[in-house]
């Protein structure tokens, strides 16, 4: 064993698939079993192992399953790598637009409200009273150009590397799991009077996938657990905070990111849209819950 392969056996890291005694950190970019310098073939994104190479080149196979994948198996797609992100974050500028344009008149009818008699309008309003679609549309709405400067910024720092690596299917799904999340905790633990709105509850689940993707790629986490740190600081410090939204948000991030970057590739779609269905059923039962307590 020469030095350069000692020391990658004392690191921990795994042995070649092929050759078990060549301790390597490169993985095949489609079946991820470790693959030493003499195993693996170049290919379009990464490297692939003999096995894989030979598979895909024989008969039998759709034209996808040599297609480029990112670490979470999701499409290569083509284009703008942060496309979808910028997409949510128009969506969001040009929902405060309208908000700034209109006034509370708008904002009043899509923010997130358990139930109360809300002066303007007839009747009770709230998710209580069978409002459900305020969960959603609650995501988009913010309070102050500081709120949404914020949030939109923190999505476009976490946005692009995540979509970059989930694909854009997994990352849209993530974003708006983690939200509904934040958005059914502050439904379950707030006062039903108590309006609440933003993209944080989102942007707090990308903080967790962020985090767990890191972790995954033993990258440096100091950066991102310091920056998640500095805003949970925030969150409980400063009155005014919806800090159901963001730990309801951060929760289900970390558990949708664990589903999405760890799942074993044999069996990758079924852990993975399974945990986002997880993560939704526990939301709707949050809803359910203090749906029943207030009627």
């Amino acid at each position: 064993m020469n030095q350069e392969e000692d020391q990658a056996r004392r690191a921990g890291l795994p042995g070649c698939y092929r050759h078990p005694g060549v301790h390597t950190g490169i993985r095949c970019a489609r079946c991820e079993r470790p693959i030493c310098p003499e195993c693996m073939i170049s290919a379009s994104v990464g490297f692939q192992c003999p096995d894989c190479v030979r598979s895909g080149s024989g008969t039998g196979h759709t034209r996808t399953a040599n297609q480029p994948r990112t670490l979470a198996g999701g499409a290569l797609a083509a284009g703008d790598p942060q496309l979808f992100t910028k997409i949510l974050i128009g969506i969001n500028v040009a929902v405060f637009v309208v908000q700034q344009i209109v006034g509370f008149r708008f904002t009043g009818a899509f923010y997130l409200l358990g139930g109360w008699p809300v002066q303007g309008f007839d009747g009770v309003q709230g998710v209580a009273e069978g409002q459900w679609y305020r969960l959603l549309t609650s995501m988009f709405l913010h309070a102050s150009y500081i709120h949404i400067a914020f949030n939109m910024l923190s999505l476009w720092w976490l946005g692009g590397p995540l979509e970059a690596a989930l694909g854009r299917a997994r990352y849209l799904a993530l974003y708006f799991v983690s939200g509904l999340a934040g958005g059914a905790l502050t439904y379950l633990l707030a006062a039903p009077d108590e309006p609440s709105l933003g993209a944080s509850g989102a942007i707090f689940g990308l903080f967790g996938a962020m985090a767990v993707l890191m972790r995954r790629m033993k990258y440096d986490m100091r950066p991102v657990i310091g920056l998640l740190v500095v805003n949970l600081i925030i969150t409980f410090a400063w009155s005014g905070i919806a800090w159901q939204a963001h730990v309801g948000g951060l929760v289900a991030g970390v558990l949708v990111g664990i589903g999405m970057v760890h799942a074993p590739a044999e069996r990758r779609g079924v852990v993975q849209w399974g945990t986002c269905v997880l993560v939704l059923a526990v939301s709707v039962v949050m809803v359910l819950i203090r749906t029943a307590q207030l009627t």
